[in-house]
């Protein structure tokens, strides 16, 4: 019932931008929040409306940071009228095909898409400053790591853990947040994946980009290269990521000046936003009734097993997940019931 009143105050405010002007709506997207997209089709085109409740959306963050990445270079949707009291926002549109469907039907075209999406990160780092986005600082690593006892464990595993697992996991995590915040800091897009990036000219579109903050300069590279949604092999992921490396120094952005160091960050950092996909997909589908992002949380798991076992202080986190998929033999391919 409140979607469709939602979807009748859109109408109702779409016809007051075009007076006399006829227009279809069809659903655009959904993301993982409260937030929804329709695409209104008119005999000269299509717009993108996001429908953003205020009682849980501020629209204020989307429209900064689409000025912050425009006046960086890089493509974001243009906001072309808006009603922050009703939480509305009118788009330019994109286009409907993601890097995930590009990816999906021309896998060779895997090599020129990643290396366009890299040299647009590398434009919004560049443009880097502090006091713009907010920090990603302690609080929030350590709130999103938190998600993963609370969602993951607790309420899609059904597990309790020990007392000692508990101070394991604390230490675990400090040890995570150490590197971390030890990072050189940039603009952090924060979900910079194959379902927020479009197959645009020029390419590529940025999308969901309203939670950007200003945090470790690898967070980024790894929701594009460690994607919960597509698997790469580690070899081709190793060459994207040294071709990274090699235009971020030339461009002088603060990345470490010897590549295994550079590394080393990079899976630390995959660390903490692994963990985190865990418990946000957890929780995504036991509260929020999104049962797809079930099929995700394997892979998301394996790239979390894979890097605690190449660290030896990360050891005592595998333990950890080992002990859970004893106890739930189905932990490690995303336990449903």
């Amino acid at each position: 019932m409140q979607h469709l009143q939602r979807l009748q105050l859109l109408e109702s405010w779409l016809k007051t931008q075009f007076p006399g002007k006829s227009f279809t709506l069809s659903p655009a997207s959904a993301d993982a929040s409260f937030r929804r997209y329709f695409r209104a089709t008119f005999n000269d085109g299509t717009l993108i409306i996001m429908d953003a409740p205020p009682q849980q959306e501020d629209c204020t963050h989307f429209i900064n940071i689409a000025k912050t990445f425009a006046m960086a270079g890089v493509h974001v949707p243009e906001v072309l009228a808006q009603d922050l009291t009703q939480g509305f926002l009118l788009l330019s549109d994109l286009g409907s095909t993601t890097y995930l469907q590009a990816l999906s039907d021309a896998p060779g075209s895997a090599d020129q898409l990643y290396c366009d999406a890299v040299d647009a990160l590398i434009k919004i780092q560049l443009a880097s400053r502090p006091g713009v986005l907010p920090d990603y600082d302690a609080t929030l690593l350590l709130r999103e790591l938190n998600l993963f006892p609370d969602w993951y464990v607790a309420k899609h595993l059904q597990a309790v853990l020990s007392a000692e697992q508990k101070v394991e996991l604390t230490a675990v995590f400090t040890r995570i947040l150490q590197n971390n915040l030890a990072q050189p800091r940039v603009f952090v897009h924060r979900d910079y994946h194959s379902r927020n990036l479009m197959l645009t000219l020029p390419n590529p579109g940025i999308l969901d980009f309203q939670d950007a903050v200003y945090g470790p300069v690898t967070y980024d590279l790894v929701s594009l290269f460690k994607d919960a949604y597509i698997r790469w092999d580690e070899e081709r992921v190793l060459d994207w990521l040294i071709r990274y490396w090699e235009k971020a120094r030339k461009a002088e952005l603060p990345v470490a000046a010897d590549f295994a160091g550079f590394y080393r960050d990079f899976e630390w950092m995959g660390v903490q936003r692994h963990i985190k996909v865990l418990g946000i997909f957890a929780r995504l589908a036991h509260r929020d009734g999104k049962d797809s992002y079930r099929r995700d949380m394997p892979l998301v798991m394996d790239y979390l097993r894979k890097a605690c076992k190449r660290y030896r202080e990360l050891g005592p986190l595998l333990l950890l997940l080992d002990a859970l998929a004893e106890d739930k033999p189905d932990a490690t391919i995303g336990y449903s019931f």
